[in-house]
């Protein structure tokens, strides 16, 4: 059963936590389907309105950024780690 690590600024849209784990394996698509309907917030900030990935979140399958390794179709064997990461912007 893979575990999605979810950020603090992010935790309020799945409830509180840090930790979720997801049914669905296979593909990073198969994953982010069932945070959809189980956290339909969270994934609403993780994916835009197509399904495609928001150009300013970046996640990780077992450490690998899935922009390099096949995007939605990275593949997410059983035991997986995915890390979701939103960019932070700012400067002085």
């Amino acid at each position: 059963m893979p575990t999605v690590l979810v950020p603090g600024v992010l935790r309020t849209e799945a409830g509180g936590e840090s930790h979720l784990h997801v049914d669905a394996d296979g593909s990073l698509r198969a994953v982010l389907d069932e945070i959809g309907q189980r956290w339909p917030r969270l994934e609403r900030r993780i994916r835009d309105e197509s399904g495609a990935l928001r150009r300013y979140v970046n996640v990780y399958v077992d450490g690998e950024d899935c922009r390099r390794s096949g995007g939605l179709a990275t593949p997410v064997p059983p035991a997986a780690e995915i890390q979701v990461l939103p960019s932070v912007a700012g400067g002085l």
